[in-house]
């Protein structure tokens, strides 16, 4: 068994770490368009039906693949915006 060395914890390299952690600049109001695709699906009543068809297929498959849609044009809003604002 190896004794800690005086003075820092083991395995480190010496270098002092701040308790000072940056701030993260990707606290936007348009990180909460995220949770859209993941509240929605959640809500049952909304799709546990077998009408309206939509050619054919009942509608609680056509709405799964409306909700990947959501998630996908969500995610896409977010990321252009925040890619925006950074440049």
């Amino acid at each position: 068994m190896t004794e800690p060395e005086p003075g820092g914890a083991s395995g480190s390299d010496g270098a002092e770490t701040s308790g000072d952690v940056p701030r993260r600049s990707d606290r936007s109001a348009w990180n909460w368009l995220l949770l859209l695709p993941i509240v929605i699906p959640l809500i049952t009543p909304l799709f546990n039906r077998d009408s309206p068809r939509l050619g054919g297929i009942p509608m609680f498959y056509w709405l799964q693949i409306a909700f990947i849609v959501l998630g996908v044009g969500a995610t896409t809003i977010v990321y252009r915006v925040g890619k925006r604002r950074r440049s």
